[in-house]
C-alpha cells in the first residue's frame, strides 16, 4: 500500500481508505463487518473514514466501529486514522445539523462515546451552512483541536471559494485546513474545475470519495440495469433514470481499456482518480472481503501511458 502526504501537512494516508457510509449500520451483520476491517487493516488501509449519521440508523456506523474498535483495533489506534464529520441532519430540533457551533461541538462528542474514543484523528465540516458565519463553523472546528478531541480538522462538499475561505479563517486561528473531501469520479469531475487548484494552493490534500460512480464504474452494469442493484431501487445517489444507453456504452469502453490494463474497471476508475498525485487518497465502501480486496488491488497499477489517458478522456467527453 502506498501512503501519500496530505497536502503540507506531516500526516500520510493509505492511497485507499475505506468508507464506512454504507454496510456498517445495524442492517449488516456485525461478523461481515468485521472480517472487513480486519483485512481493510491486513492490506495496509490505515484510515477509516465515518460521519455521525451513517448507519442505519443514524450512529449506528460509529457505535458498531466502536465495538469493532474495541474488540479489534484498541492495541493499534496509534496505527490509524479515524475520522468522522457533522453537517447533515441527525437529530431532532434546530440544533441536530448544519454548522453551528452548537452542533458541531455536541456531535463532536456523541460520535467520541459511541465509538469509546477520546480523539478522532480528522474531524469534518460535513457541508457548508448557508445561514450560519463561516468564522463560526470553522472556529468549533478549531475548538474540537485546542481541546484535544481531533488532531486534524477538514471539510466536504465546500466550493472551490468557499475552500479559499475556509483554509484561510482557519490559518489565522492557527488550526490548518488538513483535507477536503469531494465526490470525484470519471463521471463527477467538478474538483478540476479550481478546487484541486485551490488546494494545492493553501497546501491541503484530498480524499476522493464516491470513486466509483456509486457503483456505475463497475462491472455490474455492464449488461444493463439487474435486478437488486443500487439503480434498480430507489437510491437517490444512482437510479435507473440516470443511466442511459449512452452512458452504459461509455462504460462497456472504459471497461475494454481495464482489461487492457489488467484490471477490472473498478481498479481503473479509482487509479483514474488517483492519477498525478493531486488526490491524496481513494475513498471506496465495501460489503464483503472479496470487494474490498479487488478495490485495495487498484494500487498495484497506478500509472496511465497518455495514451490510455487520451483514450480514457475520449470516451468521456461524448
Amino acid at each position: 500500500m502506498p501512503y501519500r502526504r496530505v497536502g503540507r501537512s506531516g500526516l500520510k494516508l493509505p492511497a485507499v481508505s475505506l468508507g464506512l457510509w454504507h454496510n456498517f449500520g445495524d442492517d449488516k451483520p456485525l461478523d461481515t463487518q468485521r472480517a472487513i476491517l480486519r483485512r481493510a487493516f491486513d492490506l495496509g488501509v490505515t484510515h477509516f473514514d465515518l460521519a455521525n449519521n451513517y448507519g442505519p440508523p443514524p450512529g449506528a456506523a460509529e457505535a458498531n466501529f466502536g465495538r469493532h474498535l474495541a474488540r479489534d483495533f484498541r492495541p493499534y489506534r496509534d496505527e490509524l486514522v479515524i475520522s468522522t464529520k457533522a453537517g447533515y441532519d441527525m437529530w431532532p430540533g434546530p440544533y441536530g445539523e448544519w454548522g453551528s457551533r452548537k452542533y458541531l461541538l455536541a456531535s463532536l462528542d456523541q460520535s467520541l462515546s459511541r465509538m469509546g474514543l477520546e480523539y478522532v484523528d480528522v474531524f469534518y465540516s460535513h457541508r457548508p451552512d448557508p445561514d450560519t458565519p463561516m468564522e463560526e463553523t470553522m472556529g468549533a472546528l478549531d475548538t474540537a483541536v485546542r481541546q484535544g478531541k481531533a488532531l486534524y480538522v477538514g471539510i466536504s462538499n465546500y466550493s472551490p471559494e468557499q475552500t479559499r475561505e475556509a483554509a484561510r479563517i482557519l490559518a489565522g486561528l492557527g488550526t490548518p485546513l488538513l483535507i477536503h473531501q469531494p465526490s470525484y469520479s470519471m463521471f463527477n469531475r467538478w474538483v478540476e474545475d479550481g478546487l484541486l487548484d485551490i488546494l494545492d494552493e493553501v497546501g491541503a490534500g484530498s480524499i476522493a470519495f464516491s470513486p466509483l460512480a456509486q457503483g456505475l464504474l463497475t462491472d455490474r452494469y455492464l449488461s444493463g440495469i439487474p435486478a437488486g442493484s443500487r439503480a434498480a431501487g430507489a437510491s437517490p445517489f444512482l437510479n435507473a433514470e440516470g443511466i442511459t444507453e449512452e452512458t452504459l456504452a461509455t462504460v462497456r469502453a472504459l471497461d475494454g481499456i481495464a482489461r487492457r490494463r489488467g484490471q477490472t474497471l473498478a481498479q481503473t476508475a479509482i487509479a483514474w482518480v488517483l492519477r498525478g498525485g493531486r488526490v491524496t487518497s481513494a475513498l471506496v465502501g465495501a460489503s464483503s472481503v472479496k470487494q474490498l480486496e479487488d478495490n485495495v488491488a487498484a494500487v498495484g497499477n497506478l500509472d496511465f501511458t497518455d495514451d490510455e489517458l487520451a483514450e480514457i478522456e475520449s470516451h468521456l467527453a461524448r
